[in-house]
């Protein structure tokens, strides 16, 4: 079975579903985990949740935090509340101000061949781009859990912004004007699509690899349900029947209220480098999703 090289990007520990998706490329048979970087609030903390659930994995995967603030501006998420699921395990340090050169290293010793997951704000991805212009081209391709760009339903009307896209605006810059071979957005419209009652989901939390999620949903109270953003990103990768993309160009435009890069889609250009998500089979992706443990 040939698998795909992925590097993981990822602020696990505050929405439950960066760990979900942890699990599934844990769990894929057809991936290659190469590593995972952590970024925004308490960077240490979050490695130290992707730890655990490597370990229950019983696989060996390089983890490294990564910035814990922006490039430049508002930090807007400063802490991992579900740390707070790790205070009867035993702590383990990982080396600081090493991820982005983990990153550059990885990718360099397999040109052609890594799939960068990022399913964050872009603050660590920006940082690799900037201090290695041809980082982008030597990827396989790019998959942004990122945005909201069509607004298909009622709802968005109140999500103007997205929330890793306005985590570091000048890394989301950055990273949306980088040649990539493959430069693929799963937004807000699709995202939202896939939603299970937080009850409902606890109780499909049985395999071993999942049980350490249904800890961190303890922490987890500020909503009824879970929107299985970041699952959808990863699942992308491995599974081509579960959305549909349409082709284009990303741009980004000053928000207000201390909020910037509000993302905006544009079909209408020539040679447009962005694929964004345009639908998602839900019940596809949940039946999948589940039997993948």
């Amino acid at each position: 079975m040939k698998k795909t090289k992925v590097l993981l990007d990822t602020d696990i520990g505050s929405d439950l579903d960066d760990a979900l998706a942890l699990s599934y490329l844990l769990a894929e048979p057809r991936c290659e985990l190469m590593g995972v970087t952590t970024v925004t609030g308490e960077p240490q903390k979050r490695a130290m949740l992707a730890h655990q659930l490597c370990s229950i994995a019983n696989k060996d995967v390089p983890i490294y935090p990564g910035a814990a603030t922006p490039m430049y501006g508002k930090q807007h998420q400063c802490d991992a509340p579900q740390a707070a699921a790790l205070k009867n395990r035993t702590a383990k340090n990982f080396p600081d101000g090493k991820a982005i050169q983990f990153m550059r290293d990885t990718i360099r010793e397999n040109p052609g061949e890594i799939v960068l997951l990022s399913i964050a704000p872009l603050t660590n991805i920006g940082l690799l781009f900037s201090i290695d212009p041809e980082i982008p081209r030597l990827l396989k391709g790019l998959v942004l859990m990122c945005g909201v760009f069509h607004y298909k339903l009622p709802e968005l009307k109140n999500y103007q912004y997205e929330w890793n896209a306005i985590g570091d605006p000048f890394a989301t810059s950055i990273v949306y004007n980088s040649p990539v071979t493959l430069h693929r957005s799963i937004g807000l419209d699709v995202t939202f699509k896939a939603t299970m009652d937080l009850p409902k989901a606890q109780k499909r939390f049985t395999s071993k690899l999942l049980e350490p999620v249904l800890e961190f949903s303890k922490y987890y109270t500020d909503y009824p349900h879970i929107t299985f953003h970041d699952p959808l990103a990863a699942m992308s990768i491995f599974h081509d029947d579960i959305l549909e993309y349409e082709q284009g160009k990303v741009n980004l435009v000053q928000g207000h209220e201390g909020y910037e890069a509000m993302t905006r889609w544009s079909r209408d250009e020539e040679d447009s480098p962005h694929q964004v998500a345009s639908e998602v089979d839900a019940p596809k992706f949940f039946d999948k999703y589940f039997s993948s443990f």
